[in-house]
């Protein structure tokens, strides 16, 4: 790409063009670079650096690809008095994000039977697929969802969804404040009334592996991380309810012209400080609190999973984090107060960052970064780097369409395919799993190299999957 400045490790700047009120800035290696479709994604970065209030750079992550208005793996910061807020920014799928469990039992005491047992008792008890609700389940209720956007996750842990010590270890605490009920349409709470505790479709999943190797010993030490033990991967956001308070804000701002003047209507935005952009916010704060408690009742499922087949306690499958990759937050950077936009990116922040809990102000935040289902994922640890905001990946990234890698993998037995691999694999349908097949995703190897390099995050242990549920 002859208009990419290199500036520094992994590290390049997109030049302004035309009304960019900001420059670009690329994290990725040369080698990404060259195999990725880059064209498109970058088309996407140059535009988000047009809206108004935006400060530093228009950010991609090496997992960057194709969105809705922003590019998937998008970061931008926003002036709180100029700035504005976009619904693009934040994506469909409001606090879509990962949580990471650690199970007290070396993976290979498992044995063949107790792996196929796991991984069909957790897709009995974990609904999947397009639409999906809880089987049976109650549906939520006006004041249950009034309770739920006030109080997040610790709602689900007081219904014996969990224990109170998984707040320490959730992003915020499981909460975002100033959730706003009256701000959720109807038709949102409809959709979501049945859904907590679901993975929904496309890239969801609940992944179950072995901690392959540690690259910080220290770190995994801390955080009870060792090598050869089980670890339970949950990936899902806020379904159905999300999903409509985001197409309900992004009708609601377009009728209203907000998309006047800019290179893309789906990058709509409204300014943070007017009525329309408070009650988005107000109602992306209620979706990213549903979506705490989805995460937090599939963990109880997952928990009660391994209770049954494999006798370990409840309590002693350990919640070790769980990060937001798509949320809008108000910081402080460099004394500034921004909301800063991650779309498919997570927060990365360094040792003693305030906004972490005392558990990991000494190490730095765990960052939670999903490959694909015949690869790896990762755990890596947050650096704090200011040229991101503090942000890191938020996973492998697609390198291929679902319509692509759908007719690649037409008409085989995809699910013989993968136990061959070493995968056993569940799903609502065999759509799904040939959509999601590993050649569908970038080398998670590769991107963590980039993010490594940048100095956004380093590695402390690299996660392979063994049992994959998904959507």
């Amino acid at each position: 790409m002859s208009d990419l400045e290199k500036i520094g490790p992994a590290t390049y700047i997109v030049p302004k063009v035309g009304g960019m009120r900001v420059p670009g800035l690329l994290i990725a290696t040369e080698e990404l670079i060259q195999e990725m479709d880059i064209e498109r994604p970058l088309e996407q970065l140059r535009n988000v650096a047009y809206l108004p209030g935006i400060v530093g750079y228009s950010i991609a992550m090496p997992d960057i690809h194709w969105g809705y208005g922003f590019p998937i793996g998008g970061v931008a910061a926003m002036d709180l008095n100029e700035g504005v807020i976009s619904p693009g920014g934040v994506g469909y799928d409001i606090n879509c994000g990962v949580r990471l469990a650690i199970i007290p039992i070396p993976f290979k005491d498992l044995t063949d039977s107790m792996k196929k047992d796991l991984i069909d008792r957790i897709h009995a008890l974990v609904p999947s697929g397009v639409g999906h609700g809880q089987r049976g389940a109650k549906k939520l209720s006006d004041a249950d969802y009034r309770a739920l956007l006030q109080h997040g996750s610790r709602w689900s842990i007081e219904q014996g969804f969990g224990f109170p010590e998984d707040l320490d270890h959730t992003e915020s605490n499981g909460c975002i404040e100033d959730a706003d009920f009256d701000a959720i349409s109807l038709h949102a709470r409809e959709r979501g009334t049945k859904q907590l505790g679901t993975i929904g479709s496309g890239n969801h999943f609940v992944e179950i592996g072995e901690i392959q190797k540690l690259f910080l010993d220290d770190i995994a030490k801390e955080w009870g991380v060792e090598e050869g033990i089980t670890y339970a991967l949950i990936h899902s956001g806020s379904r159905g309810f999300g999903h409509q308070v985001c197409q309900d804000t992004l009708n609601s701002y377009v009728k209203k012209g907000y998309h006047e003047g800019l290179p893309d209507r789906q990058l709509v935005a409204a300014p943070i400080q007017s009525q329309d952009g408070q009650s988005y916010l107000a109602a992306m704060a209620g979706a990213a609190n549903f979506a705490f408690n989805n995460r937090q009742q599939i963990l109880h499922e997952v928990r009660q999973a391994f209770h049954e087949v494999c006798s370990i306690p409840m309590q002693e499958v350990k919640l070790l984090y769980d990060v937001c990759h798509n949320i809008a937050k108000f910081e402080t950077h460099e004394g500034r107060r921004l909301c800063v936009h991650r779309k498919g990116a997570t927060r990365a922040y360094g040792p003693g960052a305030e906004e972490l809990s005392p558990l990991f102000k000494k190490t730095g935040q765990p960052v939670l970064v999903p490959g694909d289902m015949g690869r790896a994922s990762y755990l890596l640890v947050g650096l704090g780097n200011p040229l991101t905001f503090c942000s890191s990946c938020h996973g492998a990234g697609r390198a291929r369409s679902r319509v692509q890698a759908l007719k690649s993998w037409r008409g085989k037995d995809l699910v013989t395919h993968m136990e061959k691999q070493g995968v056993l694999v569940r799903a609502s349908s065999g759509r799904t799993i040939a959509e999601e097949m590993p050649d569908a995703y970038k080398d998670v190897d590769s991107v963590v190299e980039a993010v490594e390099e940048a100095k956004l995050a380093n590695r402390v242990a690299r996660l392979t999957p063994h049992m994959v549920l998904k959507g």
